[in-house]
């Protein structure tokens, strides 16, 4: 298997409605985040053990970045909602190579002293209507995961419904070996993730 489950994206209009819904929905705190000056976007995050959980905006204090933003943003309205999963991989050419077109080309990142790799379609949308992961190579030993504060949430489930799951399924196919995702067929597409909290079972669409 070459890619791993890396963390789970929420998309908001601002991130203060975005980590309002997380923090009400889940009971716990969001900590850390920052600012992405090549895709105009900031974000918060929260620790899920191995994993972890990222609320994401458009930044209104950042210009424009003269070129779609990552997560589909500039197209996003409405409620706070899951909108994309990532998976991180040891070789970016290689996996984008293995995977359907449009799932991006390689940019070169940092926030603070984090360095990555990540793959950006050039209109922003995943394949599968979003519903294939984004790929990212972090360089270097650092990690968001292991810097946060643990606050006890784990995810146990994260169900992807997309019409054509069989398609999706097989795209993954001998990548992904990861009991926590499942793939379903759905009339639209759609995510659902379900936590164990300190609060007991949390559920985010």
């Amino acid at each position: 298997m070459t890619l791993t489950f890396d963390h789970l994206a929420l998309a908001a209009e601002t991130l203060e409605a975005g980590v309002a819904h997380v923090e009400a929905a889940l009971g716990l705190p969001m900590a850390g985040g920052g600012e992405h000056p090549l895709m105009g976007t900031h974000n918060r995050l929260m620790g899920l053990g191995d994993l972890y959980f990222e609320v994401i905006a458009i930044n209104p204090a950042a210009p424009p970045p003269g070129r779609p933003r990552w997560f589909d943003l500039d197209r996003f309205s409405g409620r706070p909602r899951l909108t994309n999963w990532i998976c991180r991989c040891d070789d970016i050419a290689a996996e984008l190579a293995l995977s359907p077109p449009g799932t991006g080309r390689v940019l070169d990142l940092q926030r603070g002293d984090f360095r990555w790799q990540m793959a950006v379609p050039d209109d922003g949308r995943l394949p599968f209507d979003n519903a294939f992961p984004a790929l990212i190579h972090w360089q270097g030993s650092l990690h968001p995961a292991p810097r946060l504060p643990d606050t006890g949430a784990r995810l146990t489930r994260l169900e992807i419904a997309h019409p054509q799951a069989e398609a999706l399924r097989a795209a993954l196919a001998g990548r992904l070996a990861d009991p926590r995702v499942v793939v379903l067929a759905g009339p639209s597409p759609a995510m659902r993730a379900s936590f164990s909290t300190p609060h007991g079972v949390r559920v985010l669409e």
